[in-house]
């Protein structure tokens, strides 16, 4: 006797509701043991005390958050922020049209373009920092070329400045923006852009009408794939800025394995971490976008 197919489709499906959740089991095994659990722990960590060169006291006390909020600290924050908004204001103003045009690429140069792009980040992004100290340095190729000019009169110090430091950020994070510009451009209507201009736009009202309002949602990511990052890029600050630019994530990684105080590096990373999340919250609420929602 045949059984009914409804009954049979019904079987059907209690055998594979098992087999996708044992698929996806491992998915949140990982995401458990490497992302949520750490996180708790640094959290339960923050709230600490300090004891002995290496030792944790598992006693409840809020002084690393207070500690946070006395001006030397609070200052690193300040700094890392300025930074951060430097770097990224400096970013759109050269990704923005690089990716915008980018798009507007026949697809054979626009390959050959994102290409070279892709190029630099086949090497360490150590080896890319160490080359911009030989550009640096005194009497490096910078100073060589504009002493050649006659552009100065003798050799700048370029190198362990606040100058270097942003160029290294800028470095590092103009592709991050490029790439989301690019992918906003490409996926937008020309058709509307010449319609405008049909209509007696001028380009730049075009611009500001059209164009701009649909590649949004790239220019807003870009900014936040660029801002995050750059409040922690320590090494970045460590190897072009010597000891004279600080930022939050210098202080983390001179508490972890200098002063060894775990709780209060804790504290820190906890309190960054708080930034950026307020950062992505913003971004969500003010552009209404969807595309970072994985980050949150």
């Amino acid at each position: 006797m045949n059984s009914h197919p409804l009954s049979s489709k019904v079987r059907s499906l209690r055998h594979r509701v098992p087999s996708s959740a044992l698929t996806v089991l491992p998915l949140y095994l990982f995401t458990l043991a490497f992302v949520l659990g750490p996180l708790i722990y640094m959290l339960i960590l923050s709230f600490m005390r300090r004891e002995g060169a290496w030792g944790v006291s598992s006693v409840f006390t809020l002084r690393n958050y207070v500690r946070i909020t006395t001006p030397e600290y609070l200052e690193t924050f300040v700094q890392s922020t300025r930074l951060a908004l430097l770097s990224t204001s400096l970013v759109v103003l050269i990704g923005y049209p690089f990716g915008y045009f980018m798009a507007r690429l026949s697809p054979v140069w626009r390959n050959r373009v994102m290409l070279l792009l892709i190029i630099p980040f086949w090497t360490s992004s150590l080896m890319r920092l160490y080359g911009w100290i030989i550009m640096f340095r005194a009497n490096g190729i910078l100073d060589t070329v504009l002493l050649r000019l006659g552009l100065t009169g003798e050799p700048l110090k370029l190198l362990y400045t606040y100058p270097a430091v942003v160029t290294g950020m800028v470095y590092a994070l103009a592709p991050f923006m490029i790439y989301s510009v690019y992918a906003s451009a490409e996926k937008m209507d020309w058709e509307l852009v010449d319609a405008a201009r049909d209509l007696g736009a001028s380009p730049v009202s075009a611009f500001f009408t059209i164009t701009l309002p649909l590649t949004m949602p790239g220019l807003f990511s870009g900014v936040v794939l660029t801002f995050i990052p750059s409040m922690g890029l320590f090494f970045i600050a460590d190897i072009l800025g010597g000891n004279k630019v600080v930022l939050v994530g210098n202080l983390i990684q001179e508490q972890l394995l200098k002063a060894h105080d775990w709780p209060f590096a804790a504290a820190l990373s906890v309190a960054l971490m708080a930034m950026t999340s307020l950062f992505l919250y913003l971004y969500r609420r003010f552009t209404r976008s969807d595309e970072l929602e994985g980050l949150v």
